[in-house]
């Protein structure tokens, strides 16, 4: 007998679960090269910013992205999962910031040069982090590609991108309304702008008509920008206001003249029907200026501040402006009324501050050209989101998309590729540095000082990561990638630019699938923050209870687009899964013996025990592998649970220990075998969501054909291993079991004692699984004897009873309970049979219920209602029977 297969006794995921890794990178299974006798199948790692350590919301996204790509890999596609991460301009920029205040140091004193090495030295520590965390995870990313979007190559990818958009005239500087924040002096995009509702007034202000007795009206709730008017507003259809058409009026406080204008812009029903414009300081004044070429004053410092009014405002903080504008209006008789108002306020996404529409000259790309092609994408299904539903989300942003402001007046970040000579005021644009004026030979240069928006580069991932704007191997073969795995939140800031990147740069879309997640929220269904302190580290969780257990958490039940709740409990229950697959894989590798497995490996004398375990095997294979298909991974996982705890560990192990300690040499081979077979397949299906115990037990498994269970072929449904019949006839013992285990646990019957089983059975069909069940029943419901009945009129009276498919159950009373204990236990199955036969006839009695649910649905209810039926015909008789 060959020696037996040893794992450790304990399941202690600590043990195994980096060296397992280690072992994985030595061997380089994650790092593969272009194959054309392969398909490929790539994804790029939504690349975490350098601003801290991951969360769950990570965690979810890089185990869902493992899970697609360790499929792949089985499947015999090249698999690439390309890691990175971003540089994530002024989130970073803020936390270096603030970093440095602690030790004393300010930023601006210690000039750009030297804070970007600070925050060079930061990157590295937190790139360090996030590299050892996403392996702690057991994300099976190849850390050769490992890229950052300020390296080097990709620099050289936002500077081909930026001079192919200039030279192409999508890229522009001009004065236009954008997004400022006050607090990080910089521009913004719409995109990085967040609406919140809060409490504000609207101002009821008296603008004198110039040589009249009469005013204008008007209602603002930011009455400090009026120092910027350059003019009021009417409908040219509003009768009220049209003869002042033309006229002036004068500005409170500071006593400026301004023309009344009309323009259709204006709501009459709004308000008052007039509008203060401040082109300076307002998207829609701004365009209300451009059409009657009115003066644009800038009255506001980047930092909020109150500027070249000329008056005591100048300096103040917009809020303090505010509140003395407000009561000097008072004072001088302009202030009509003040009324509560709540609206809709812009703040920045990273730091809340309230942004203020300001007047500045930046960078644009032009969009409109952009975006049609990338709608198109996704109208064709060329890119397919899944969910489906957030199309609708990308549409709504693409089709309303305006110029896209790209900088940014920070130091962290791609600088902006153009510099200015100083001699003739030429404009040079560059993919490379320029050592002199194209123009007059001038060395005299200086470069634009501001750098690009974060998402220009991280626009570009999908390609540039892969080696663009050189057209290398892996561009070739690799691009497009496959599936791009990211939450609902930021579809407009990253997914929607990647397309329309790709499709302008590489003529071809960036990823064929986008599969939506939702976030991880705390057990009361609060997004997780620092505020609430509700946080979970995915690193504390992993240490204590192992990463498999984590990631199956995250997974199990998961629906794409929908957010999650985090339980503490849940991920317990995982590791519990993990601790039952640890001890049934222990037992069947302590029991198996390899020289009688080669010996009967081709024997095809399967029991019913066995066929049924291969074909339910079988089935399990084709669904899941059909869920992961349509990327349907929480019902895939669930399916694995319920086949490996449930068929597998509870039944199937139990059904053979006959045979496995028996005297028949031929069986026990053959059992080997399949117990073998049907762990290794189970393991290989597990193997993607729980990466590690996988590997380690299947590095103990007999005659496996790899030695890694990660480049091991992925099981492939097998017609000739469905066997409906002998599922039916096993689906007949198990349930008979469970009846006669229900029996004896409700009656207090210890398993040691055993009685005599008579089957009396009701389906003909079934006659055959209960002949050939005897020894099942004798080892799993402790059957002294099985006596198989067929004529009814012989049934025991002094018996306990059980009624399942295809059978009715007895076990002669004799000393195992008292009368009026079966008779209690039998009133309660009646109270549950006739509760059953009223549910189903309540639901067929519902008209709505038999038009509109399926026929096969309907069918199913009324065969349910006559088998209860039936059921409660026999019980009723054995209680007559008993009194």
């Amino acid at each position: 007998m060959s020696e037996k297969k040893e794992i450790s006794t304990t399941y202690n995921p600590k043990e195994f679960e980096d060296k397992i890794y280690n072992a994985w990178q030595e061997k380089k299974y994650f790092t593969p090269s272009p194959d054309k006798n392969k398909k490929s199948y790539t994804m790029v790692i939504p690349p975490p910013n350098i601003t801290g350590k991951l969360h769950l919301g990570h965690a979810l996204d890089d185990t869902i992205q493992d899970i697609l790509i360790r499929t792949k890999r089985m499947q015999g596609y090249s698999t690439l999962w390309v890691p990175g991460e971003d540089h994530a301009s002024i989130a970073t920029e803020v936390k270096v910031e603030k970093e440095l205040l602690k030790d004393g140091i300010v930023k601006n004193e210690i000039g750009r040069e030297a804070f970007l090495e600070k925050t060079w030295d930061w990157t590295h520590e937190y790139r360090d982090r996030i590299r050892n965390q996403i392996k702690k995870l057991g994300a099976s990313v190849d850390f050769t590609r490992e890229r950052f979007t300020m390296d080097a190559g990709l620099n050289k990818a936002v500077r081909k991108f930026f001079v192919k958009l200039y030279n192409d005239g999508l890229i522009y500087q001009g004065n236009r309304i954008i997004n400022w924040c006050p607090k990080c002096q910089t521009a913004l995009s719409d995109a990085e702008i967040e609406y919140e509702e809060q409490e504000g007034h609207f101002w009821h202000i008296k603008y004198p008509i110039v040589n009249s007795d009469r005013y204008l009206e008007i209602a603002t709730t930011r009455p400090e920008t009026l120092f910027g008017d350059t003019a009021i507003a009417v409908n040219p259809k509003d009768e009220r206001y049209k003869e002042l058409i033309g006229k002036k009026a004068i500005l409170p406080i500071i006593n400026r003249e301004i023309p009344i204008v009309a323009d259709n812009y204006v709501d009459m029903e709004f308000g008052t029907g007039a509008v203060k414009i401040t082109p300076a300081h307002d998207p829609n004044d701004y365009q209300v200026g451009k059409r009657h070429d009115l003066p644009e004053i800038i009255i506001m410092n980047e930092d909020g501040t109150i500027r070249l009014t000329g008056t005591k405002y100048d300096g103040l903080d917009r809020y303090e402006a505010r509140k003395l504008v407000v009561e000097n209006l008072r004072q001088q008789g302009f202030l009509v009324k003040i009324q509560k108002h709540v609206h809709n306020v812009g703040c920045h996404d990273r730091c809340g501050t309230t942004v203020e529409p300001m007047l500045s000259k930046q960078w644009f790309v032009k969009m409109k050209s952009l975006a049609k092609p990338a709608i198109e994408a996704v109208k064709s299904e060329r890119v397919k989101f899944v969910p489906k539903r957030f199309e609708k989300t990308y549409f709504n942003w693409m089709e309303n998309i305006q110029d896209w402001c790209i900088s940014r007046q920070l130091w962290w970040g791609h600088r902006i590729p153009v510099w200015y000579c100083k001699d003739c005021g030429e404009v040079i644009v560059s993919v490379d540095d320029p050592t002199k004026c194209t123009k007059c030979g001038s060395h005299n240069l200086e470069q634009d000082k501001d750098v690009l928006d974060t998402w220009f580069s991280s626009a570009l991932w999908p390609f540039s990561t892969l080696g663009w704007p050189d057209n290398t191997e892996d561009l070739k073969y690799y691009y497009p990638t496959s599936t791009l795995v990211t939450g609902y939140d930021i579809i407009f800031f990253w997914v929607a630019r990647m397309v329309f990147s790709g499709l302008y740069c590489m003529n071809d879309i960036p990823f064929e699938n986008v599969l939506i997640h939702g976030i991880v929220r705390d057990s009361e269904g609060r997004k997780m923050s620092k505020s609430l302190g509700n946080g979970v580290d995915p690193i504390d969780v992993i240490e204590k209870y192992g990463a498999d257990a984590l990631r199956f958490t995250l997974i199990n039940g998961n629906a794409p687009g929908n957010d999650i709740r985090y339980y503490p409990e849940r991920v317990e229950a995982s590791r519990n899964f993990a601790n039952k697959i640890w001890n049934a894989s222990r037992f069947v590798l302590m029991n198996l013996d390899e020289d009688l497995m080669n010996k009967y490996k081709d024997g095809i004398d399967y029991t019913e025990a066995d066929k049924w375990i291969l074909s339910k095997l079988n089935t399990v294979v084709r669904e899941v592998t059909d869920n992961i298909e349509k990327f349907e991974l929480g019902i895939a996982s669930q399916k694995i649970y319920d086949f490996i705890w449930g068929e597998f560990c509870d039944w199937y192990i139990e059904l053979v220990k006959p045979v496995m300690y028996g005297e028949d040499e031929k069986s026990k081979g053959i059992a080997y075998n399949v117990l073998n077979k049907v762990l290794t397949v189970s393991l290989q299906l597990l193997h993607p969501v729980m990466p590690f115990i996988t590997e380690e037990i299947y590095t103990h498994l007999y005659n496996r054909e790899t030695e890694s269970i990660t480049i091991s072929k992925w099981p492939k449904y097998d017609e000739s291993l469905k066997d409906e019949k002998a599922e039916k006839d096993m689906d007949y013992i198990i349930e008979a079991i469970k009846s006669v285990r229900n029996i004896r646990t409700d009656m207090n019957v210890p398993f040691s004692r055993k009685a005599k089983l008579i089957v009396y059975v009701t389906e003909s069909q079934a006659l055959y699984a209960f002949k050939n069940g005897e020894e099942y029943f004798q080892k799993l419901a402790s059957a002294s004897e099985v006596e198989i009945l067929e004529d009814k009129n012989n049934l025991p009276e002094n018996a306990v009873s059980a009624v399942t498919t295809g059978a009715e159950l007895f076990i002669p009373l004799l000393d195992l309970v008292d009368k009026d204990k079966e008779l209690a236990r039998l009133e309660k199955e009646k109270g549950k049979l006739i509760s059953e036969i009223e549910r189903v006839d309540r639901k067929l009695k519902n008209e709505k219920f038999v038009s509109k649910a399926p026929e096969t649905v309907v069918e199913g209810e009324r065969a349910k209602g006559e088998k209860y039926k039936e059921m409660l015909e026999s019980v009723l008789e054995r209680i007559n029977s008993l009194k």
